[in-house]
């Protein structure tokens, strides 16, 4: 996630202030040091970074903790809340029927981005259309009609159509029972009278509800003019970021944008139409400082099960495995569900405790190589019989030879795969029984950060500090 480093560093450096039960101004020097290190390489402007500092060294000498708070929570509570405000704030974007018109330059993933607010949408329970106007750039029509199909969603353009508002007027008629029409236009390589003035004459004819520009993180502090020249232009009500899974300015441009006074709507971290976030800015800052998100975690777990509950032709339910033996067969449907959730490092972001510097300690191919066992698994799974899936215990060394050879995989990684459902099954003994009182206070511990590894009372999710 971008910022990464910003997290992890800061993270160390509270670690620091663990025991004491005052705090000096040498100590806050350290926590802001950290923090200008990292935004300025983030690419926020360094005046804004100056101010930041200074709010931060002010509050956390000049405030009285409330009674109870650790210097550490205390300096950690500031460090979120001036983050918080440094972002900015959440577009506003009612699930209900409405028209949205994506603008934006040559390259900054307007296409892409409509597919996925599209799928976004279609997971919350309306009915998307993606309609495509862009006659200028060649293979726009063939990328966003497969990207509508990868997000199963509902496609308009007309590749035989010159005129670009036709094709929108066009696209509003046929996408007339879509509760949601995302529009998305032509781009160019700069902000231009004729770049405007198509813009213009498209959303005279959808009267949008909602102008979103699209901005490559990679563009760091410039995103501010951009955003500027938009808004000045045709007038915008949110900003959707792309690209911030593989750029160092991501901060300059969450950053610039907020300057501009615009607010951001979404937030690209990936290539797939899967890989896209609802910005919330005390959401982000609490998996930036590795203090997890379990609102976004709960969200992407029930989305995944009620996936893989419209793709199974069984009548396999998770609840089923806290009230009967646990089979091989249900670890492949948590797997599947896992896949579903998205990449394991992302996750990993929202669990308490685990983001941050957690992550960092593990190797830089941890994440793959677990993928990687992961599909090894499968693999391995589909060379076994029926009475192996169902009683794993019956499989001893012959019947591992045996499925060594019939899964190519070794036999190693088959005893790998036989003690993590042995440790999954011991697991959820340890649930089975347990009353909706007992779960209840088990998930309050989570959010609290309660485990091992936890923030020390720090909550995941929203504000972090019950605010």
């Amino acid at each position: 996630m971008v910022l990464d480093d910003l997290g992890s560093s800061l993270r160390s450096t509270l670690d620091n202030l663990r025991g004491k039960s005052r705090i000096s101004e040498e100590d806050v020097d350290d926590v802001v040091k950290e923090i200008q290190r990292s935004l300025i390489q983030a690419d926020v402007d360094i005046a804004l970074v100056q101010d930041l500092s200074d709010s931060i060294k002010s509050r956390a000498l000049d405030e009285e903790p409330p009674a109870g708070t650790s210097p550490r929570d205390w300096v950690l509570r500031i460090v979120y809340e001036e983050l918080v405000d440094l972002v900015g704030e959440s577009t506003e974007l009612p699930l209900e029927e409405q028209t949205i018109m994506l603008a934006g330059l040559y390259g900054s993933g307007k296409t892409t981005t409509a597919a996925k607010m599209a799928w976004w949408f279609s997971k919350k329970g309306l009915r998307p259309a993606i309609i495509q106007t862009d006659t200028d750039r060649p293979g726009a029509y063939d990328q966003s009609k497969q990207m509508a199909e990868n997000a199963e969603v509902d496609f308009y353009g007309d590749p035989d159509e010159d005129d670009p508002v036709q094709i929108a007027t066009d696209g509003l008629e046929a996408t007339a029972d879509a509760d949601v029409r995302i529009v998305d236009t032509a781009g160019r390589d700069g902000l231009n009278e004729e770049l405007i003035e198509q813009i213009e004459r498209i959303a005279s004819a959808v009267n949008p509800d909602r102008n979103l520009l699209v901005l490559d993180a990679a563009m760091g502090q410039s995103a501010k003019d951009q955003a500027q020249e938009f808004e000045e232009a045709i007038g915008i009500d949110g900003v959707a970021i792309t690209k911030l899974d593989g750029t160092a300015k991501g901060g300059g441009a969450l950053a610039a944008v907020n300057e501009t006074n615009s607010t951001i709507a979404f937030l690209g971290t990936g290539e797939t139409v899967k890989d896209i976030e609802r910005f919330e800015p005390s959401s982000f800052v609490s998996r930036l400082l590795g203090m997890g998100d379990i609102e976004q975690l709960a969200e992407r777990v029930e989305r995944a099960m009620a996936e893989a509950r419209e793709e199974d032709d069984d009548d396999w339910e998770p609840e089923d495995i806290m009230e009967g033996q646990f089979t091989l067969h249900d670890l492949r449907k948590q797997m599947e569900a896992m896949n579903r959730m998205g990449p394991l490092d992302q996750v990993m972001d929202m669990i308490p405790g685990m983001g941050g510097g957690m992550m960092d300690q593990l190797p830089d191919d941890a994440m793959d190589m677990t993928e990687e066992r992961m599909r090894d698994f499968e693999v391995i799974m589909d060379s076994m019989t029926e009475e192996e899936l169902e009683n794993p215990r019956v499989v001893g060394a012959s019947r591992t030879k045996r499925i060594a050879r019939g899964s190519g995989k070794p036999e190693e990684r088959i005893r790998e795969l036989l003690e993590q459902h042995k440790m999954m099954a011991q697991t959820l003994k340890q649930f089975q029984g347990m009353g909706e009182g007992d779960m209840e206070r088990m998930m309050k511990q989570m959010q609290q950060g309660g485990g091992p590894g936890g923030p020390g009372g720090m909550g995941g999710g929203g504000n972090p500090f019950g605010d």
